[in-house]
């Protein structure tokens, strides 16, 4: 991954290979939790194509975009709100 570039998940700093979604960013470096529901339910993607909206995210500040449609730019802060 010599290429890669750099996005901030909360508060991390990854290195993302280019041109991937979030989504893919996210479930490749092990980040399994994109959010949570009302109830404290884990969500994450279910269809990979912006359909079932389980991977919602807030990407530089903008709640609930769907991860597996954004493709990942240098800088990108994401926020799945699961931090803790």
């Amino acid at each position: 991954m010599s290429d890669a570039i750099e996005i901030v998940v909360n508060a991390k700093v990854l290195r993302v290979e280019p041109g991937v979604t979030v989504a893919s960013a996210l479930l490749n470096n092990d980040h399994h939790v994109f959010r949570r529901s009302t109830t404290g339910e884990v969500r994450a993607p279910v269809c990979g194509m912006g359909i079932c909206y389980e991977c919602r995210v807030t990407i530089n500040d903008v709640a609930h975009q769907r991860a597996c449609m954004v493709t990942v730019e240098h800088g990108m802060r994401v926020d799945t709100g699961s931090a803790a």
